[in-house]
């Protein structure tokens, strides 16, 4: 039916509903927009006073204003590296067993379990993290049944240390004193954090590849495994990296859990083992107590690098399915 033939009512409901749909997809660009402006404003004196050697300066010191995001800006990439190392292949699985592993009748119940993880508050998580998973990094724990102990889950950090002792660059990774908290556990913490994310995108995507395409694998003598590789990875490749960038996502902006387990220190890192800041955690500790303009400035000026950096790695996450999409058409 032409344009112009449909009743009015027709017409004028095509034209709020379509202004309205427009003015969400504005409404979220003015907000981004706002958020921008308004931490450029905010952290204008810190900009103007440091420069771009705010970025690289190691120092932060309040009593003498002199700040400088390098040692965050390392300790929120490291952690969140950690996280992903540990939270994909950990994902991977959780998603390939549910799929294809993991009998009907466990399916629903162990994929709630996994969902309801990412409900439970981040300091829920910190404070686990403190007093649960940071002692058994350090010390080991028993496990008991009544008196007598049954086994006992050896001390995590010093077997890595004695365990990579001497190999290039990986000893010196988990060399130094086993503290419990530090770089290594904040990471540990996120990956456990993230992995119901991840697992749970991958799980949706891995189970609309369509059943004909595996069976057809399967029917020509394919291993569960080559079917996972050959067939539902190049299937669902873009929801596979979307899940994994939303993990990174929440990895990078992570606060309250962070905090309580990085150990809060500006020292260098001198491995994964000893204390750290992050972006995040550094926020958390000072910004109730900035009083000066400058120290204000230069933690309004710290949110504004991980947002910054928050859009780097999403616009790098979205340049490569460009080019992944780009490949799959040449090749075909």
């Amino acid at each position: 039916m032409p344009e112009k033939a449909r009743p009015p009512r027709f017409q004028l409901a095509d034209a709020v509903f379509f202004n309205l749909t427009r003015g969400a997809a504005f409404l979220v660009l003015a907000l981004l927009t706002g958020i921008i402006l308004s931490l450029v404003h905010g952290s204008w004196d810190s900009i103007t006073h440091f420069g771009y050697k705010f970025i690289f300066s190691s120092s932060w010191d309040p009593v003498a204003e002199e700040f400088g995001a390098w040692r965050p800006i390392q300790g929120t990439l490291i952690t969140s590296f950690i996280a992903l190392l540990i939270a994909v292949p950990v994902s991977f699985g959780i998603a390939l067993f549910l799929t294809e592993l993991a009998p009907a009748w466990l399916r629903r119940p162990l994929g709630i379990a996994i969902e309801l993880l990412a409900g439970i508050p981040s300091i829920i998580y910190g404070i686990w993290g403190l007093f649960v998973v940071a002692p058994i990094l350090m010390d080991g724990l028993p496990i008991k049944l009544g008196e007598n102990v049954l086994f006992t889950i050896p001390p995590i950090q010093p077997w890595l240390t004695e365990a990579t002792s001497g190999i290039p660059l990986i000893g010196k990774l988990f060399d130094g004193p086993p503290f419990g908290i530090g770089m290594f556990t904040a990471g540990l913490i996120l990956a456990i954090m993230i992995i119901p994310y991840i697992a749970s995108v991958m799980r949706d995507v891995f189970e609309i590849v369509p059943a004909m395409l595996k069976e057809s694998a399967y029917g020509l003598g394919a291993t569960t495994w080559e079917v996972v590789w050959n067939v539902v990875l190049p299937y669902t490749r873009s929801g596979v990296i979307g899940g994994i960038m939303l993990g990174l996502g929440r990895a990078l902006g992570e606060t309250m859990a962070v905090t309580f387990v990085i150990g809060n220190s500006y020292d260098a890192i001198e491995s994964l083992f000893h204390p750290g800041n992050s972006i995040a955690s550094i926020l958390a500790n000072e910004f109730a107590e900035a009083s000066a303009a400058l120290h204000y400035g230069a933690l309004i000026e710290m949110g504004l690098i991980l947002f910054l950096i928050t859009f780097v790695v999403l616009s790098c996450s979205k340049l490569l399915l460009l080019r992944l999409q780009k490949g799959d058409g040449s090749h075909s």
